[in-house]
């Protein structure tokens, strides 16, 4: 992996069938393979390009159960759009003798349409197949909800007004850039396991990621006009996106926006509820979104052509207990867990421990994160692991977690540690969570308890021989409340410095 190759936490990925059956039941790639079949190998007349005749529209939209719908036809005309665009649909032009296609009406037939070879993948391909099929389809999607609103483009040429194309004030690669910005935090926030369908994210906070600086306490009026014109623009494209089954998405309240110069606003101001924690029932209603496993993949595959590192979980359980051990510090909880149990499904469990404590050894910086995720890993592994175990208890690096597992697991004969053991265990304990975590109030209560249990705590710490010995005091001195222990402490990691 290169050092200056950005990188995204890993993700948790269900399998291409599951996938494969949720792209199917998409509202837009379901309603467009009804309509390929409706039209079938012998075909619908159409007209120019493909679009669908009034007479055929009717019967597309009573088709797909939307007419009652007062954007029924409009639901229509995307499946059937997307038909085309996926190759479900197929159009063969009709060849016109002499000016009879320029003399045709806009609803006379220009040729016919039928169902395209990709319908059978929907029904006899491969997962990977069905797949490849509805990304090909979300990226003709996404292209679209960066694109201008080109009804408003055309309303405005039939009014006879002259197009300025600066006047549109649209950025092609400014508006992609800024969606795909928007859906890479959407997945980060997935991966680091702060939002999925139970936890969507507010519009606002999604927008205000995007717009208000990292440095800046308290939005200014302009930054919070630019959330809200970013809140618009997203509400359209989020509306446009969803029926791909890329997002869960939940529009702004109608009743919030109005109308001002002819764009949309936020009626009721953002304040606070870009920057704030209102309450739930509040905050839903300026909108709420969530990435669907469908967007993880479709959101990864493109930071991947970008040439983002985004590893889903399970890519390391061909690897080996190094490349596991290194990854997993950086792992959020739960996808750790599971990264952990795909490895150790592929060994024994006496293969697995050795693998694991001979990759635990160490005494560069990393080496305490590789031991407590070494840790952390033989925990899930069960009582055949023990004689691996038990080979490592008298290792100065690994004996203290060997006498942990073995006690966890209810071991018989499990020998004492010496004081040296114990303290060194405390010091490449602590120095593995302030890597992880820095100075955590869960790391503070540790500190504190092994201070009040142990007189003469820092008299001891210090001569521990580990390369963070100091670090560690050093954090102590800053974790502990009481100002005389503090004290202690920092002396404590001035003479284990002066030492080394």
């Amino acid at each position: 992996m290169s050092a200056d190759r950005p990188t995204m936490p890993p993700v948790r990925l269900p399998s291409d069938a599951e996938l494969a059956r949720d792209a199917l039941s998409a509202p837009l790639l379901a309603r467009a393979a009804k309509l390929a079949r409706w039209a079938g190998e012998e075909g619908i007349p159409v007209g120019v390009g493909g679009e669908l005749l009034a007479e055929q529209l009717r019967e597309a939209t009573e088709l797909l159960g939307l007419a009652g719908d007062e954007d029924g036809d409009a639901y229509a005309m995307d499946a059937w759009q997307h038909a085309l665009d996926t190759g479900l649909v197929d159009f063969e032009e009709h060849e016109e003798e002499g000016d009879e296609s320029a003399e045709a009406g806009e609803d006379e037939p220009r040729g016919t349409a039928v169902a395209g070879e990709e319908l059978a993948t929907l029904t006899s391909g491969s997962p990977a197949d069905v797949l490849d099929l509805w990304l090909a389809g979300f990226e003709s999607v996404l292209a679209d909800a960066a694109a201008p609103d080109l009804g408003e483009i055309a309303d405005r040429i039939a009014e006879g007004e002259d197009l300025d194309l600066d006047s549109l004030d649209w950025d092609p690669e400014g508006e992609a850039d800024f969606l795909d910005g928007v859906l890479g935090n959407l997945y980060l926030l997935t991966a680091l396991e702060q939002s999925d369908a139970e936890h969507p994210v507010p519009l606002p906070a999604l927008a205000a990621s995007m717009i208000v600086p990292e440095d800046m306490d308290e939005p200014t009026d302009d930054i919070l006009e630019e959330v809200s014109d970013a809140m618009m623009r997203l509400d359209d494209q989020f509306r446009l996106l969803a029926p791909t089954g890329i997002i869960a998405y939940r529009p702004v309240d109608e009743s919030l926006i109005e109308e001002v110069d002819g764009e949309g606003h936020v009626r009721e101001s953002v304040d606070g509820v870009a920057s704030d924690s209102p309450e739930e029932e509040d905050v839903s209603r300026y909108g709420m979104v969530s990435l669907t496993p469908l967007g993880l993949l479709a959101v990864r595959e493109r930071m991947q052509e970008a040439g983002v590192e985004a590893p889903a979980v399970g890519d390391l359980a061909d690897k080996g207990a190094d490349a596991l051990l290194a990854a997993l510090p950086g792992h959020p909880g739960t996808a750790a867990r599971a990264e952990a149990e795909l490895w150790l499904a592929r060994r024994t469990p006496a293969e697995a421990a050795a693998e694991l404590l001979a990759a635990g050894r160490g005494d560069d910086p990393d080496a305490p994160s590789r031991r407590l995720a070494c840790q952390q890993t033989l925990a899930l592994v069960g009582a055949a692991a023990e004689p691996a175990v038990r080979e490592v208890l008298g290792d100065r690096e690994l004996g203290g977690l060997a006498r942990v597992w073995l006690a966890e697991h209810g071991a018989a004969d499990v020998p004492e540690p010496g004081e040296d053991m114990v303290f060194w265990l405390t010091i490449d304990t602590i120095a593995a969570q302030l890597a992880a975590s820095g100075d955590t109030d869960e790391l503070r209560g540790l500190v504190e308890s092994l201070v009040g249990q142990h007189s003469g705590f820092f008299d001891a710490a210090w001569r521990v021989e580990h390369p963070a010995t100091a670090d560690v005091l050093e954090a102590m001195g800053r974790l502990h409340p009481e100002k005389k222990v503090a004290k202690e402490a920092r002396k404590a990691a001035f003479k284990a410095r002066s030492r080394g």
